[in-house]
């Protein structure tokens, strides 16, 4: 019996000149991923006025979400949906394009979906 993973991880990345916030979704995402994510996003966001933020989400290794946890998600969207620029989705299952597609309507900035993680980086940069 091998060890299921599951979880988000949070960090900040630079290219170039360009930061942007990087998530990572690994498995099937759960309620109580979002209950320790959430807390720390709101914390880093708290401290920061207007924020103008450009997101990669690195769903390669994701399998989707708990029903409460696509709940947890959809709120977190609805709070924090003004905050960002730019969210490209990097990912390689056919379902993810059509979420991404879902996730724009409730953030104001630009979200894409790429199968690259190149042309999803160079995006946020332009």
């Amino acid at each position: 019996m091998g060890i299921k993973r599951h979880g988000l991880s949070i960090g900040i990345e630079r290219v170039g000149s360009e930061f942007f916030l990087s998530l990572k979704a690994v498995g099937k995402l759960t309620h109580e991923d979002y209950e320790t994510i959430t807390p720390m996003i709101d914390s880093a966001l708290e401290g920061v006025k207007e924020p103008s933020i450009k997101a990669l989400i690195d769903g390669t290794e994701m399998e989707g979400w708990e029903l409460r946890a696509a709940w947890d998600d959809f709120k977190f969207g609805l709070k924090h949906g003004t905050e960002f620029e730019k969210v490209a989705i990097y990912g390689n299952k056919g379902w993810q394009e059509i979420t991404a597609k879902i996730g724009a309507w409730f953030i104001s900035g630009d979200v894409k979906y790429f199968e690259d993680a190149d042309e999803a980086l160079a995006w946020l940069q332009g």
